[in-house]
């Protein structure tokens, strides 16, 4: 009995003293991504054509493949010498280490063998070059389906081939003639300049002359002595560079160029094929952001066929996914708005005559996943359970009747398969890191392929919570709090407030952390603070008519969701509204500088990174949407130029900029601190050299270990 009665006292304590073990730094900033993070399938994917799955497994301490479906239990599939062992009659080498490998794109397995990506055949182990280790090197490398290689060196395009050799498509390119790259500063979705056609033979690219845009300077202190780096920055109202888009045959050895017309500061959205590659469809949307149009291209001529349909909004239209045809049915596609005030999906006949709105009601489709394999059903994803959650759907394109596939709630991350008859489904919640299924979607079947442990279960953890508060409009706002590691509701405690509030952005869901991804908000936690964060108007997933609010008056609505939020946090008994902290970066930097300087004594302290001070010297694209110009708007301007209004500043302000920042200059804040001296008012700075517009890698645990020091001077604990 006294054995029994010692094991248990010991279990307990050691229970107990692991449960109240405390998170360094590193730990929330550096380990969340390595000995901390949640547990995960490496790989994990359908094999093509299959219901099969298969992932990366350490099996005595070596990398192997897996195989299993909802069927038949897993069995190791192709270990490294088996692998080795195929490609023993290619020219490759052998491989010293397993890896990655794509299996669900085609029978084929592609994969990189000693910097040469490759085919490889499971059956007859014959190898197909995709792409040579020579070319690795190089910019904007994309393979094509007949074989052709596109790629940028010295800033012009070339093709190649092992039967065509190798051509240089463009001979002007330079530092202001930008060939096959993104465009646009990557907005409506643009990640890339180069676009195959399905048969592999006909190259659509982007052609983007900046000559005309300002220089901006970025230094690199790194060399002795420190140089200047121009980047091409179009500032909100300036002049924009001109875009447009080649089609090079690649058998012909011959370009087209499409006829876009004026005016040149248009925008060249959302590239796609037709399924026979005779057209060519380019969202075109105008500078002011609020009339897009549809446009068929004659792929052969360059010619303007039609405008299948056109898209306006008193404020703005954003373009975001190319049309996609329906499997099978070369004469429909699917396309994406937010026309009714919510992103749905649309059905068009290929003449630009829509034949009904697939999906309708107060919520966002998110993604589309692909068709089954008759393509009669289409995946989604989308927010119709709840703004914070993600679900996949099927939706019949023939009834328009469409049912949830993923069951839990929770944030859903799914998997089709390539026939559309099954789906991996990994998912969490605020209390689950992750379980992993694989599911049959006709029967509702499921395989559990891994439930993740709590990696922070030996920390001691503040309780989370989501919930929602009204805003001043009666309008429910999502809110998140991390309440301090063994809360005492008759105690009072300082807050931290983190938000962003801008769009494209969603800080809380009903996922794991809450939908934080480090562990920064449990490390304050651990140290006696409340942790706050709302989504406040002009966040993403709530519609259209939340986001707009934005418009013309950038941060407005969003100081007034805020105060919604400091009103609930000063009702409740253990906040101490006189020791409260703000924290935002990038457009929430913005919003942090903004709301200390209009409400002063809400907040003791307050840290804005890469903060936007003065949204004339932001970029076009995304400044106008949202701002219009300068000269159209200049109230608004004139509101939001907080440089103008650095002496209003009472309240401790720490301002932190990466030095190497594009995205939001630095002389937003270089200028707001000049003001400040102007003014005779006291601000703190720091600066990250080497860094952009976020702070990264270890080095971010230096940043968040600044931004903590700040809050604990400047907060009474």
């Amino acid at each position: 009995m006294k054995k029994i009665f010692f094991f248990l006292t010991f279990f307990i304590s050691t229970t107990l003293l692991a449960q109240n073990k405390l998170l360094t730094m590193e730990d929330a900033m550096v380990k969340n991504r390595s000995t901390l993070a949640v547990e995960n399938l490496k790989q994990l994917q359908f094999v093509f054509g299959t219901t099969d799955y298969v992932y990366l497994k350490k099996i005595e301490g070596k990398e192997v493949w897996v195989k299993g479906n909802i069927k038949t239990a897993e069995a190791p599939f192709l270990t490294l010498e088996q692998l080795n062992d195929k490609l023993k009659t290619s020219n490759y080498g052998e491989l010293k280490t397993m890896p990655a490998i794509q299996f669900n794109v085609s029978t084929d397995w592609i994969l990189n063998a000693n910097g040469n990506k490759i085919a490889l055949n499971p059956v007859t182990n014959q190898t197909k070059e995709l792409i040579k280790s020579t070319l690795a090197d190089k910019t904007a490398v994309e393979e094509s389906s007949a074989g052709f290689v596109a790629y940028v060196e010295n800033n012009n395009l070339f093709v190649s081939s092992g039967f065509y050799g190798t051509k240089q498509v463009t001979k002007d390119g330079s530092a202001n003639i930008v060939y096959a790259q993104s465009v646009h500063r990557d907005e409506f979705g643009i990640s890339k300049g180069t676009f195959w056609s399905n048969n592999g033979k006909s190259l659509a690219y982007y052609r983007m002359d900046q000559s005309m845009v300002t220089d901006y300077p970025i230094i690199d202190w790194t060399t002795y002595p420190a140089v200047n780096k121009n980047i091409k920055y179009p500032m909100a109202g300036g002049q924009s560079h001109y875009v447009t888009v080649g089609i090079y045959n690649a058998i012909i050895n011959s370009t087209t160029w499409i006829r876009t017309g004026i005016p040149t500061d248009q925008y060249l959205t959302n590239i796609a094929w037709s399924p026979d590659d005779k057209w060519l469809y380019i969202a075109v949307l105008n500078r002011e952001q609020n009339h897009m149009k549809l446009n068929q291209y004659n792929a052969n001529t360059g010619e303007l066929t039609k405008t299948l349909f056109e898209e306006k909004d008193e404020k703005y239209v954003e373009p975001l996914v190319p049309l996609l045809f329906v499997k099978n049915k070369p004469d429909q596609f699917i396309w994406q708005s937010n026309r009714d005030g919510w992103n749905h999906l649309y059905l068009y006949n290929a003449d630009g005559t829509l034949i009904k709105q697939l999906t309708k009601g107060n919520w966002e489709v998110l993604e589309v996943k692909g068709f089954d394999a008759k393509g009669e059903n289409l995946f989604y994803t989308a927010t119709e359970e709840s703004p914070v959650t993600k679900n996949l759907y099927q939706l019949n394109l023939k009834t328009g009747q469409s049912k949830r596939v993923t069951t839990a709630t929770g944030v859903h991350t799914a998997q089709v398969s390539t026939d559309g008859s099954a789906i991996i489904d990994a998912f969490s919640t605020t209390d689950n890191p992750r379980t992993i299924l694989v599911t049959e979607i006709k029967t509702a079947k499921s395989k559990q392929l891994l439930q993740a442990a709590n990696p922070i279960a030996d920390y001691a953890m503040g309780k989370l919570s989501i919930f929602t508060i009204k805003n001043a409009t009666g309008t429910d706002l999502y809110c998140r709090m991390f309440k301090p590691v063994n809360f005492d509701s008759t105690k009072k405690y300082p807050v931290i407030v983190y938000w962003y509030g801008g769009p494209h952005a969603q800080m809380i869901l009903n996922g794991w952390n809450g939908g934080a991804g480090d562990y920064w908000f449990q490390y304050m936690a651990e140290h006696g603070y409340v942790v706050f964060t709302l989504d406040t108007r002009g966040s993403d997933n709530r519609g259209k008519a939340f986001e707009q609010t934005i418009f013309r008056r950038a941060g407005e609505a969003q100081m007034e969701d805020l105060m919604s939020g400091v009103d609930y946090l000063s009702s409740l008994s253990y906040v101490d509204k006189n020791n409260m902290g703000l924290f935002g970066w990038s457009y929430g930097g913005f919003m942090t500088t903004d709301f200390v300087l209009h409400h002063p004594g809400v907040f003791k302290a307050a840290v804005a990174g890469g903060p936007v001070m003065d949204w004339k010297y932001y970029e076009i694209m995304y400044g106008e949407r949202y701002m219009d110009t300068p000269q159209e708007n200049p109230d608004g301007y004139e509101a939001t130029n907080l440089i103008k209004q650095a002496g209003k500043l009472k309240d401790k302000l720490l301002l932190i900029h990466g030095l190497q920042d594009p995205v939001v200059v630095q002389q937003h804040s270089v200028n707001f601190v000049k003001a400040c001296v102007d003014a005779g008012v006291q601000v703190d700075y720091m600066i990250y050299p080497g860094h952009e517009h976020n702070v990264l890698g270890k080095d971010r645990a230096h940043l968040y270990q600044k931004v903590t020091d700040y809050f604990m001077n400047n907060l009474v604990r």
